[in-house]
């Protein structure tokens, strides 16, 4: 089995995939494929991503079972004691725009419920 998701990559990409992968969601294909056309896949995928990312998962013959490539992405695989890990990026709170203090005052929504003018 193999699994590959797919993001901001082009529609073209995701039309060629169908031609070996079922596509369940948008951009997140699966099916049963070989080595040699998972590989060709790949570089494919590769190759027609431009500024998207792309994660395969697929059947490995490791205590695990699978293994992950990956594309482009900020997520990477790390091997920690013979087991493949997704590595996520450490999150700097001081990047984080979501936490800078809210606007004083009402919301023009909460002012429409508030005072009943719709």
């Amino acid at each position: 089995m193999t699994v590959l998701v797919v993001a901001a990559c082009p529609v073209g990409l995701r039309g060629h995939l169908t031609r070996w992968l079922l596509e369940i969601s948008p951009g997140v294909f699966v099916g049963t494929i070989n080595a040699r056309v998972r590989k060709l896949v790949w570089l494919r995928v590769i190759e027609m991503v431009r500024t998207g990312r792309a994660i395969m998962v697929h059947r490995a013959d490791n205590e695990q079972g699978l293994d992950f490539t990956v594309h482009d992405h900020n997520w990477k695989p790390v091997d920690f004691e013979g087991i493949q890990l997704m590595l996520r990026p450490n999150h700097d709170p001081s990047d984080d725009t979501a936490s800078a203090t809210p606007a004083k005052g009402w919301s023009n929504a909460g002012r429409r419920r508030r005072y009943g003018k719709r």
